[in-house]
Parts: C-alpha cells; sequence; structure tokens
C-alpha cells in the first residue's frame, strides 16, 4: 500500500482552534469481518490490534470528568473488540450517549447472534455504512455477499424498533465510490429512503453522506492510478471558507487503541498528534487535567476532504448555520 502522508503533511489548510469538547470517538481496534477498499482504517480480519480494558476504563474517566456527552465507537468492527459489551453498559449507566459505527455484516456473523438485542437494550444509536441501495454497487467496494448481508443486519435492527424512533436511531452512511464529490445529502437521504422502502421495506433515520480521505487504501488506490493529483485539486477546488466553523475536529477528540489522541480519526490513521500537544504524541491520561478549548489543531491537505461542498463529517454534511447558532447560545 502506497503511503500518502508526503504528499499531504505540506499544506496550505487554514488554522484551525477547538471549540468546546462534546464527543470522544474511540477506535476499538483494526480487526474487521470486511476489507473494504475504501477503508481509511485498513481494517481487516487479520488485524491484531485491539483496545484494553484499562484503556477503556480511562476513556470513560475522561468523559465523564471532561463532561463529555457522547461516546462514538469505532474500529475496525468495535464490536469484534472482547470489551465492546462492558464499554457499553459501563457508558450508558454513565449517561453517556452512545454510538456504534456498525458495518451491519457484523450481525450475522457466529457468535455475535445476539448483538442487535443488546445494541437495543441499551439504546446504543447506530450508524452504518451503506454505500448504495443497490447490491452491485454495494458488493464492489465491499465484497460479494455484502450487500445481503447488511440488508439482513438492518432488517434484525428494524424487527427490534430502530430507525423508527428517536430512542433507537438507525443512521446510514454513504462514501462516493469512486474520487469524486460526494451528491448532496437531501436529495440522496430520499432517494435511498425511497428506494430502501420500497424494494426492500427498510426504513432508517438519517443518511450522513462522507467524502472519501485521501490516505491510506483509497489513498494508495489513487496513487496507483494516478489521480491523487487531480481528486486533491478537486477537493481544494471546492473548499468552501464557511465549513470551517462546523468540522468535527473543533469539538472532537479521537482516541486510539492504545489511548493515544488525535484531533480526528484521520489524523490518527495518519499518525499526526494532537495539535495541542506539540510534536510529541500525547496519551489520554496527561488531558485528564487539561482545557483545550481554544487548542491548536493540527491540519494537512487531507483535511480539504471535510471542507470541500457540502462539506463532510463522521455526522455526514456539514450545518455552518446551525454551528454559529450553537455557539451564540453556548
Amino acid at each position: 500500500m502506497r503511503n500518502t502522508f508526503p504528499l499531504l503533511v505540506k499544506t496550505d489548510f487554514p488554522a484551525l482552534r477547538r471549540a468546546r469538547l462534546e464527543t470522544v470517538q474511540a477506535n476499538l481496534g483494526y480487526r474487521c469481518n470486511q476489507s473494504c477498499t475504501h477503508c481509511h482504517v485498513a481494517a481487516g480480519p487479520h488485524r491484531v490490534e485491539e483496545m484494553s480494558w484499562e484503556t477503556m476504563e480511562l476513556l470513560l474517566r475522561y468523559a465523564v470528568k471532561r463532561g463529555v456527552e457522547t461516546l462514538d465507537l469505532t474500529g475496525g468492527a468495535p464490536e469484534l473488540n472482547p470489551h465492546f459489551r462492558e464499554l457499553v453498559v459501563h457508558a450508558r449507566l454513565k449517561n453517556l450517549r452512545v454510538i456504534d459505527r456498525c458495518n451491519l455484516t457484523i450481525l450475522n456473523e457466529p457468535g455475535h447472534e445476539d448483538l442487535a438485542e443488546f445494541l437495543a437494550a441499551h439504546q446504543v444509536e447506530i450508524t452504518a455504512s451503506l454505500p448504495c441501495y443497490l447490491e452491485e454497487n454495494v458488493d464492489q467496494q465491499r465484497g460479494k455477499g455484502v450487500f445481503e448481508s447488511s440488508l439482513a443486519g438492518l432488517r434484525q435492527l428494524n424487527a427490534l424498533g430502530y430507525g423508527q424512533s428517536s430512542e433507537l436511531p438507525l443512521n446510514l452512511v454513504y462514501n462516493p465510490l469512486g474520487p469524486v464529490l460526494p451528491p448532496e445529502q437531501t436529495a440522496l437521504e430520499a432517494a435511498y429512503q425511497r428506494e430502501l422502502a420500497a424494494r426492500y421495506g427498510v426504513v432508517f433515520t438519517r443518511l450522513f453522506v462522507l467524502a472519501n480521505m485521501p490516505i491510506q487504501r483509497f489513498g494508495s488506490q489513487l496513487v496507483s492510478k494516478q489521480q491523487f493529483v487531480p481528486y486533491m485539486n478537486l477537493l481544494k477546488g471546492a473548499h468552501r471558507e464557511e465549513n470551517l466553523t462546523a468540522v468535527m475536529c473543533r469539538n472532537l477528540l479521537s482516541v486510539d487503541w492504545q489511548g493515544y489522541v488525535y484531533d480526528c480519526d484521520f489524523n490518527q490513521m495518519l499518525s499526526l498528534p494532537l495539535g495541542a500537544g506539540g510534536s510529541e504524541r500525547t496519551h489520554l491520561s496527561e488531558l485528564l487535567e487539561r482545557e483545550l478549548t481554544g487548542a491548536r489543531i493540527r491540519v494537512a491537505d487531507h483535511c480539504y476532504g471535510c471542507t470541500a461542498g457540502q462539506g463532510s463529517s463522521c455526522g455526514g454534511a456539514l450545518d455552518p448555520a446551525e454551528t454559529q447558532t450553537a455557539a451564540r447560545a453556548a
């Protein structure tokens, strides 16, 4: 796999500063039951890195001490971490909102047959990746049979009430299949809702539209196909200054499986240390007594993926106006 870091680190991306911390996004490990071509984590079945229970206890302690509202669990497939369920139980007992970034197919894996029921019982929000409502396109990106397995997972979740009430949100995530900007989120969400309901009887809450980041597997593919420079030019050409107020790194802290912290999940995959921590890696244990509001955010050229067009984040397209209203209210 070709490393795109040297192509990204020299940047003219605008400087950013942190706002109030709301979300801790924790990568519970790189093991996954899939090996997707677009995956910015380069996750797969043979990865062995996983977060320990000791680090999870630190996560919970930090979240409570710093007034964090949301614990966002990602991977790999976060559910493959042996301590996943224990972490969820403790987080919910502490009144943390918990998001599980679920690939849907994990719900059908041996040993996880009761996973959907567990998530529903603890009112865990689910954000599930589904790059298209057509089987051919999903299997092209994810592998043969992934669409059918994903559909089975969605039906399990619907049967438990997911996607039908505010208590059990089921959000889907869309990534483009190639080096293009994602379509407008509202229109695509309507198409997904219409097609999934008509074709398969499946319902969901929201669709989050994300841009592909020019890092890891996707970035390597771009380099191999001589598409890296054109894609970066596309992102830079579509940059919107107003999106800078709403980028997710201003309110989020990313934690890797060892407990080291980064400004976002993409920076984590590039090993770009926390902007507030200088040039060295910073461990979450060093931040228990530290306020991050106003601290510098480390940026590089891949950050244009978050500000291009309608903007992109782990919660979909950006809404700068909503962010500014919330900031004034605070």
